[in-house]
């Protein structure tokens, strides 16, 4: 019997989409931005100290070869010819700090994640650096000085590990964030990798000037970065190299963002004044300023939005970071045992309907925007014995709106022109329960694309549209209709008021609770937590004590 012939759908795109907590491979029709198939694989963090996040390089790379594969099988059982797939984007988590052996392609270092706090020491060292009537650390990058950003994890494994420190001395050693890491072990690794970054990425460091689009020689002096670690610096959708290795080899890597500069044009936000905010294990609103650099007076970060071509202009955005988001929910199911998936949070707080009085502020590594307060640890307040865990994950879900609230006042303010709906993508965004939330504490409508893989698309958009490939056209008339979802609030604004002036009272009492002082193993780096906790267990011991007194089993 005659093999079937292989349907033929017109160019395709892939995009790897590396994320915090998982890796993914998509394929997209590049005419039609349909998805086709694509494939995923969890990832471990380690935390081998309190408040230190790592993850191990070569899992995340093995993580993508067997996304790659497996799309492409599952493709071939779809009858899709995987040989029309001519360009691979790729789009990463920001600031998760690598360094590796160019010539052995090892990682000398577990990935230090931007969610990682041990830097805060080297950040309150560094500041004492910076005269006060002159922060060129902030007017150059558009960033704060804070553990987020990749400069002081760098310094911090240049100061501590030993074996970084030699291979540095011996010339052999690599820096990039993982979007480097990633296309350099791609294109060949140790055999003629290609090493280097896009402007999007680079801008999270605090090593790169925004104005220039280069590396800034007075920002590695001042973070004692040596320049000859550096990736090479490059646009967000040109050829960087082909595939070396795999199904796919031989085809082009083309297009890099950091995922949420993806997310941005993967919801096609090309217009000054579009914003998005993506709801993954952080949560990020970014507003499109277009070629204006605008700095925040409200708490919110400057940064590169994408540079679609080596020849095209940058564009810039203004973003509130907020550090956690999803993250919350694999907290209450990995730490807490209160959830048996993460995908269960959604029964719970409908369940409840309502927290009940019981606000949580999930600031576990401090708090992000619009604060920037690393002595903020997470707390559980307004508790009483009639909580339960149907609250306490409903309380988790409306954090997580209260913060992107706050973040998007801040936005306001900046831009002095309210946004009139909200655009959202990233997973949470299929918690229904989570989208009327944000609706009725933002007091505006949320409007969702049906299809929500927006970072991955963003990517597959700039390795499409790159020279030399050109089978994804960028022009407005050509882009693809996108449906959406619509969560209209339906809560009055006083009530919304309420909920939310009450937020931010349990905010300022989760601050000032890291105090700086060491821990009992002597490392100044790690400040204790103790609110959580000590919510937690009280709540409990009152539980138990009520339920012991009624004579409740």
């Amino acid at each position: 019997m005659a093999a079937a012939k292989k349907a033929v759908l017109g160019p395709l795109v892939g995009a790897v989409d590396q994320g915090t907590s998982s890796t993914r491979f998509l394929v997209f029709n590049s005419k039609t931005a349909e998805l086709l198939s694509h494939h995923q694989v969890e990832l471990k963090q380690k935390f081998p100290k309190e408040g230190w996040v790592e993850q191990d390089p070569k899992e995340i790379l093995q993580s993508v070869y067997e996304c790659i594969e497996r799309t492409c099988e599952k493709l071939t059982e779809l009858n899709i010819d995987i040989s029309a797939i001519k360009a691979i984007g790729v789009s990463n988590q920001r600031e998760t700090t690598v360094v590796w052996d160019k010539y052995t392609g090892e990682p000398l270092y577990n990935a230090v994640v931007w969610l990682d706090l041990r830097t805060q020491g080297t950040v309150e060292m560094l500041s004492k650096r910076i005269p006060g009537n002159n922060n060129f650390v902030k007017s150059k990058t558009g960033l704060p000085l804070s553990t987020y950003f990749s400069a002081v994890k760098l310094h911090w494994i240049l100061e501590n590990v030993r074996k970084v420190k030699k291979a540095v001395e011996e010339e052999r050693a690599l820096f990039g964030t993982i979007d480097s890491w990633l296309i350099w072990s791609l294109t060949g690794g140790p055999n003629g990798g290609v090493h280097c970054t896009d402007v999007t990425n680079a801008s999270r460091t605090m090593l790169f000037n925004i104005h220039s689009l280069e590396w800034d020689v007075e920002l590695c002096e001042f973070f004692e970065v040596p320049m000859t670690i550096l990736p090479n610096i490059r646009s967000s959708s040109e050829i960087y190299g082909l595939m070396k290795a795999g199904a796919l080899e031989g085809v082009p890597l083309s297009g890099c963002l950091g995922d949420q500069s993806a997310a941005l044009v993967g919801q096609m936000c090309f217009q000054d004044g579009q914003a998005k905010n993506t709801y993954g294990t952080g949560c990020f609103l970014l507003c499109n300023t277009g070629q204006k650099c605008v700095f925040s007076d409200h708490g919110l970060l400057t940064t590169v939005a994408y540079k679609l071509g080596r020849d095209k202009p940058v564009c810039y955005a203004l973003e509130g970071s907020v550090a956690i988001a999803g993250a919350v929910v694999r907290w209450l199911k990995d730490n807490l045992g209160i959830l048996k998936s993460s995908d269960e949070i959604e029964k719970l707080a409908k369940e409840a309907g309502t927290s009940y009085g019981c606000y949580f502020v999930p600031a576990f590594s401090g708090l992000y925007a619009p604060y920037w307060e690393p002595s903020a640890r997470g707390i559980i307040c307004g508790l009483t014995q009639f909580t339960n865990k149907q609250h306490i994950a409903f309380a988790a879900l409306e954090a997580v709106c209260f913060q992107t609230r706050e973040i998007l006042d801040a936005m306001n303010k900046d831009c002095g022109i309210p946004l009139s709906h909200l655009q959202v993508d990233g997973g949470m965004t299929n918690n229904k329960i989570l989208m009327q939330l944000q609706a009725d504490i933002l007091c505006i409508p949320v409007v969702k694309p049906s299809m929500p893989e927006t970072t991955a698309l963003g990517a597959a958009m700039a390795a499409g549209a790159a020279e030399g490939v050109g089978v994804w056209s960028l022009e407005p008339e050509d882009l693809s209709a996108v449906t959406m979802e619509r969560f209209e609030p339906q809560i009055n604004e006083e009530e919304s008021e309420i909920r939310y002036s009450t937020w931010k009272k349990a905010v300022q009492k989760s601050m000032g609770w890291a105090t700086g002082q060491p821990s009992s193993n002597g490392d100044p780096n790690i400040f204790c937590s103790v609110p959580l906790g000590f919510f937690i267990v009280t709540s409990m011991v009152m539980l138990i004590g009520a339920r012991y007194i009624s004579g409740v089993p």
